[in-house]
């Protein structure tokens, strides 16, 4: 097993980095990481998900959801082709901290067969979650400065 964990704090509430999370339409305009979810944000409900990392093409796998808490959490768990080649179960979670601010981390434990051979693309999964984490954070914030005006 592996994971990957990557968290941020943001200068916005809790409430508002759900708002850009539940919006998964949008991704494509913002998120240099996970660039497409279709699908319900309901337990249960299948998902389809592309990922790109950096430096990599992107890849659209299957997922289902397996928690929402809404303004929360949300986690799916998601296979590439077949069971146990390469499982992965990702949480995106979101924590209010004092005073408007709240913290944004995303996680996954990865799984699998093919696990072994995949270092550098793991690495550069890693990667994405960083850039994940700044970009829920700039597009968190850019809307609530606005919506403070």
């Amino acid at each position: 097993m592996q994971i990957l964990d990557a968290s941020i704090e943001i200068d916005a509430p809790a409430a508002r980095v759900w708002e850009v999370l539940a919006d998964t339409a949008r991704y494509g305009e913002w998120n240099p990481f996970v660039t497409a979810l279709d699908g319900e944000l309901r337990e249960g409900a299948d998902l389809k998900v592309t990922i790109r990392a950096p430096g990599r093409k992107p890849i659209t796998f299957a997922a289902r959801v397996a928690t929402v808490v809404p303004g929360r959490e949300l986690r799916w768990k998601g296979r590439w082709f077949l069971p146990g080649l390469f499982d992965g179960d990702h949480a995106l979670l979101v924590e209010d901290l004092s005073e408007g601010r709240s913290r944004f981390r995303t996680r996954e434990e990865v799984t699998g067969l093919l696990l072994p051979f995949l270092g550098k693309a793991m690495r550069q999964s890693q990667a994405g979650f960083d850039e994940l984490c700044r970009a829920v954070r700039a597009r968190a914030e850019s809307v609530s400065s606005h919506r403070r005006a």
